[in-house]
């Protein structure tokens, strides 16, 4: 998790929301000193460096550290032990389910309740407290107690990654302004203008603001940015599914053609229109059969219960044929059209037109029968 410098870019974890003016993360949040956080907090762990504000609530499922000079304009709710560096002034209730370790002059205005022990001092920062206790393990040879500590501080095999606000950042609804490169995650959704050095948005992510950089700016697939999207001397790569609803401005764009722009792009070195990628498709799989296999139902020769072999490269028969083309036959039985001509009948029709009555009569006897069955002559109106 940490490198030479934990804080030296702003990075939003996947699945980061900004929800009724908090900042909701699954993971911890790292904060640098002097920063300006106008939003209430939610994570696993909440660590803040000096003078640090806060324009909301802190919810910690873990531990909660604030360094000297914090404010908080709200309530503190820590699931398990929290640290108070002096002169920290909270607005509203401190609650902490484990232990208090609390420095001089900390100011909470509505009381404060811990289930654990209550410690007053001054810790000392976070950082410096795990170089002193791990020097101090290595310096009396617990090397294996001290191998657990740091892999456990730093290890990066975590359940999610932490969000990281460097220093001198300013975060609210409106904007987020930091002066290192930024990187948002897939999955999010933040309220405000980000502006940053450079910009790099994940997929499926919603930004309700503008983006602006000094350097190259890189969205990622489904984005959507209800904003402009602007850098001064860097290039723009717009992915497909991005839907940008403002302008673009940049040095070159490099524009998706499944991508949505709906206001004007100005581009001094050119616009690169690029093809969506095709989906990937899997080669469908082949029979390779070991040494001594027999042969299988759908292979020439295999007991299928067939009298030959079937021939996989045979046409398709359709479905319809037309009717004298058909080879549908009854077994022991010719085959004898549904259709034949007058002449081609095995019926006798004499030249009188009896129609084949013993009786003699013609076919208008027929008719006249037929009309006195039902009651009607020829002259009725039907």
């Amino acid at each position: 998790m940490f490198g030479s410098d934990p804080l030296e870019e702003l990075v939003i974890p996947d699945g980061t929301h900004v929800e009724e003016h908090d900042l909701v993360t699954d993971g911890d949040v790292l904060i640098g000193g002097q920063s300006e956080i106008e939003l209430g907090v939610r994570g696993a762990g909440v660590v803040a460096g000096e003078r640090v504000s806060f324009g909301g609530d802190i919810e910690a499922d873990g531990d909660c550290r604030l360094d000297m000079w914090c404010e908080v304009d709200g309530n503190v709710l820590v699931g398990n032990d929290a640290y108070l560096g002096e002169r920290v002034h909270i607005t509203g209730q401190l609650i902490v389910s484990g232990d208090l370790d609390i420095g001089d002059d900390v100011d909470i205005d509505q009381g404060f309740e811990a289930n654990g022990w209550i410690v007053i001092r001054n810790p000392m920062p976070t950082i410096v407290f795990l170089f002193v206790y791990l020097s101090h393990l290595l310096r009396i040879g617990e090397e294996e107690a001290a191998e657990e500590v740091a892999t456990a501080a730093f290890s990066s095999d975590r359940e999610a990654d932490p969000a990281r606000i460097p220093r001198g950042s300013r975060v609210s609804d409106d904007a987020w302004r930091v002066s290192t490169p930024a990187t948002i995650g897939d999955g999010c959704r933040l309220h405000g203008n980000i502006r940053a050095a450079e910009i790099d948005v994940g997929s499926d992510t919603e930004v309700f603001g503008s983006l602006r950089s000094k350097g190259p700016i890189r969205v990622g697939r489904g984005t959507v940015v209800h904003g402009d999207v602007t850098t001064r001397g860097g290039d723009v790569r717009i992915e497909p599914g991005v839907v940008v609803r403002g302008d673009i401005a940049c040095e070159g764009c490099v524009l998706s053609e499944a991508a949505e722009v709906d206001g004007t792009i100005r581009a001094r070195g050119g616009i690169t229109f690029e093809e969506p990628s095709a989906p990937e498709t899997k080669p469908a799989p082949e029979d390779t059969g070991g040494p001594g296999d027999g042969p299988s139902d759908a292979e020439p020769g295999g007991e299928s219960g067939e009298s030959g072999p079937k021939d996989d490269t045979a046409a398709p028969k359709p479905a319809v044929v037309p009717l004298g083309e058909g080879s549908l036959s009854v077994p022991g039985m010719a085959s004898k059209p549904a259709v034949r001509p007058i002449e081609d009948s095995d019926i006798e029709w004499g030249s009188d037109e009896t129609n084949g009555r013993d009786d003699g009569s013609g076919i208008a006897a027929v008719i006249t029968e037929a009309e006195s069955e039902t009651g009607s002559g020829p002259d009725d109106d039907r």
